[in-house]
């Protein structure tokens, strides 16, 4: 009977998952003539600046939402339980916003006469060039990958037992001590969840590149979307980058999981 119930499980993954995966390994594998070849992967030393600028946005982008997601996280499951929930749906709200109208949206607010600006210039201060700037793509990928920070931490911060907190203030810890030796150690599996949510999507997001950088600042994402649309068509060189960002992806991935195998429960207490 389980076996019957699998059967379209199985049929849904084999022609949206696994089909797909196979079409992009014959492309990137394959000349336009269908001959073998790896001249799509030696052409990718050619982009060598585009993945820098992807990877190094992309960290930029998960320490800002971790250094601005984990004190938002702690400070809400602090609150009082009849309101976390009240919290959280104001924390997941942007996200049932579309995506593209959300970036839309920071357009109009950082562009040279945008609301931004119109607010400085209200209170007497210069205007702010950001629009087109890798800043402006850092602020759209910390605004729209934020929330993947906060939510996974704070799943864990809520099922921390009071009862080790107390145990550690009992033994004459302070809250400094407490939250270094007890709080991050048991919070650290959450941590680390959420760098890999906010760190995958944002090393390959093209559209916030795309609008809020002005075209000026071409990332991976950009890069394979136009080996598949536009004058640069070449499907194969884009599935050799993509093939090659799913490596770098399950490999990071597998290290983040290493280290949540190995942070382990212990708390050390003063």
């Amino acid at each position: 009977m389980k076996a019957r119930t699998s059967v379209p499980y199985i049929f849904w993954m084999a022609i949206f998952v696994v089909a797909p995966l196979i079409l992009v390994l014959i492309y990137a594998f394959s000349s336009k003539n269908g001959a073998p070849t790896f001249d799509n992967f030696r052409m990718m030393a050619d982009y060598g600046p585009i993945f820098t600028r992807s990877f190094l946005l992309a960290f930029f982008a998960t320490i800002i939402c971790l250094i601005i997601g984990y004190p938002l996280a702690y400070v809400l499951s602090r609150q009082d339980h009849r309101y976390q929930p009240f919290f959280v749906m104001l924390i997941m709200l942007p996200m049932w916003m579309n995506f593209l109208l959300r970036t839309y949206a920071w357009m109009s607010i950082l562009e040279n006469n945008g609301f931004l600006n119109r607010f400085l210039a209200t209170v007497g201060l210069p205007p702010v060039s950001i629009i087109n700037t890798p800043s402006a793509v850092l602020l759209g990928m910390v605004y729209n990958y934020l929330p993947f920070m906060v939510l996974p931490v704070y799943n864990v911060l809520i099922k921390i037992d009071v009862k080790l907190i107390e145990a550690a203030q009992d033994l004459g810890a302070n809250r400094r001590t407490v939250f270094r030796r007890v709080i991050f150690p048991l919070s650290f599996p959450g941590v680390l969840s959420g760098v890999t949510m906010v760190f995958v999507p944002a090393v390959s997001t093209f559209i916030i590149s795309t609008m809020l950088g002005g075209g000026k600042y071409m990332m991976v994402g950009d890069l394979i979307e136009k080996q598949f649309v536009g004058a640069a068509y070449n499907p194969h060189l884009g599935s050799a980058i993509s093939l090659f960002m799913m490596l770098i992806i399950i490999i990071c991935m597998s290290v983040m999981n290493r280290f949540d195998s190995n942070s382990g429960e212990e708390v050390i207490l003063p």
